[in-house]
């Protein structure tokens, strides 16, 4: 590997506030803000949605949604099934 053209790697605390977690994970990301977590202090980002606010892995998905979208469709081919 040539030297000093790689961004530096490092752990950054990743803060999900949606569902109000953190996540330490090992990133190439640049930030200028910190925040201490467990007694250490880390490079620190927010972010919107994590595996522990997405509803595909909360396994909160709703429903009503999924039906409306299956009966939706449905309808619109139900006459084309018939003939």
């Amino acid at each position: 590997m040539k030297p000093n053209i790689h961004p530096k790697y490092r752990d950054v605390l990743f803060h999900d506030t949606s569902s109000d977690s953190y996540i330490v994970i090992g990133s190439t990301l640049q930030t200028e803000r910190t925040a201490e977590y467990q007694g250490k202090t880390y490079p620190y980002m927010t972010i919107d949605v994590s595996s522990a606010s997405h509803p595909f892995y909360t396994g909160k998905q709703r429903e009503a949604q999924s039906e409306g979208r299956i009966a939706r469709f449905r309808n619109r081919y139900k006459r084309r099934e018939m003939q």
